[in-house]
């Protein structure tokens, strides 16, 4: 009975950790993963790198991790496995496509799963904070793990990205802790803001007696995906919206409700979550304070209704056709309580200026009509131009490059 118990604990506390993944049908890896990958004409994937099981959690029989990427000065990725508590480092010292080896940076981390340099020191987004890695004499595993910021809310949407921003100061988005509920903790459904010395530097500037607050932008159930418009420095998040929920007070779930989210991030203001989504729909079934609405920021687009947007990059480094240089991928994790699936995809999303305009499939495969053998998490441009994708159900990074034989 007591074993039962706590086997009941762990799975109610990594349940989240999951992303919900083993609601749907789960097929078979492909042979050649690549291959089966469907792309525009001109472009080719390969198997830049395939994450073996390194002792750490398996899931139904598969392996789960390659969650978020970052690249050092030199050229190296780097990649968080989430559910090992690791991040590793995936050279390419010959510069043929492939990763040479796989490279232990760190380990017994706390789900790590955003990365981020600053000033040659990778930054780690634990569940319960951050850490920064720093090695000796350029080698890995890290020679020290110092603490930079800690104490944030874990359980429910628990993992945390980190990005350093164009104006210096790290972001990192911290999930709601449910579906849908208000929450006690205001800094949960929110992105965060911190000098790079993990001091608070939130949108409202605090005087006097009162503690520095680090948010910056509020009713965002869970934004794992962000990136800065290269031209405009506009900041621009992914946000995945409820689940089960209805356009008529009491109706039941509607599998097309409510749209997955793209918003341009501005300090101060908050993005509809736990009352509204889309065009400042009311929720009928959990109404927010008058005005809630109202006051909320409406999506730049949408993606449909639980494909789950994550990773975002934008292509004005990419190796790609000119037309394809102002837009951005944004990485369709996959849904997981529809009856049709939706996501699992990459998608492109074309922008006029800094405006986003239409969302058009990019790269497709992972998903036949029942079953879905891979899931893909975060999207990169590398410093070769080539588009890096990781993918947490098959283990696996893809590289994608355009007009090479």
């Amino acid at each position: 009975m007591m074993a039962r118990y706590f086997r009941y604990i762990w799975f109610v506390c990594l349940f989240p950790l999951f992303a919900y993944a083993d609601m749907a049908s789960i097929a078979e890896v492909p042979k050649d993963p690549a291959v089966a990958l469907k792309l525009p004409i001109g472009f080719k994937a390969q198997v830049f790198a395939k994450i073996t099981n390194m002792g750490g959690s398996t899931a139904r029989g598969y392996f789960r991790g390659a969650r978020m990427m970052a690249f050092d000065a030199e050229g190296n990725l780097y990649l968080s496995l989430g559910l090992d508590n690791k991040v590793v480092m995936l050279p390419d010292r010959n510069h043929d496509g492939y990763a040479d080896e796989v490279v232990i940076v760190a380990e017994n981390l706390n789900a790590p799963n955003g990365l981020t340099f600053v000033d040659g020191k990778l930054f780690v987004a634990n569940q319960d904070g951050v850490v920064r890695l720093e090695r000796k004499d350029g080698k890995w595993p890290a020679s020290s793990v110092t603490p930079i910021i800690s104490g944030l809310a874990t359980g429910g949407h628990t993992l945390k990205t980190i990005k350093l921003g164009p104006d210096g100061y790290l972001y990192i988005n911290v999930g709601s802790s449910c579906n849908v509920c208000v929450e006690s903790d205001p800094f949960r459904a929110t992105i965060l803001r911190y000098t790079v010395e993990g001091k608070p530097a939130g949108a409202v500037e605090t005087v006097g007696w009162h503690k520095p607050n680090p948010v910056w932008a509020t009713g965002l159930r869970n934004s794992q995906g962000f990136a800065w418009h290269p031209q405009t420095g506009a900041m621009f998040a992914t946000n995945n919206g409820a689940d089960l929920r209805s356009d008529t007070k009491g109706g039941k779930g509607n599998d097309d409700l409510p749209p997955e989210h793209l918003n341009r991030i501005q300090p101060g203001k908050n993005y509809g979550w736990p009352h509204c989504w889309g065009n400042r729909f009311a929720d009928p079934n959990f109404a927010g304070p008058p005005e809630f609405c109202a006051n909320m920021e409406v999506p730049e687009i949408t993606f449909t209704a639980h494909s789950t947007p994550i990773g975002i990059t934008f292509l004005d480094k990419a190796n790609f056709p000119a037309e394809y240089k102002t837009d951005a991928v944004v990485a369709l994790h996959g849904s997981w309580n529809r009856g049709e699936l939706s996501g699992y995809k990459l998608v492109r999303v074309k922008f006029n200026q800094d405006k986003p305009i239409m969302v058009e499939d990019f790269v497709t495969g992972w998903l036949d009509e029942h079953s879905a053998w891979g899931r893909p998490v975060d999207v990169l441009v590398g410093p070769d131009g080539a588009l890096y994708v990781s993918d947490d159900r098959a283990g696996m990074v893809y590289r994608i490059t355009y007009g090479k034989k």
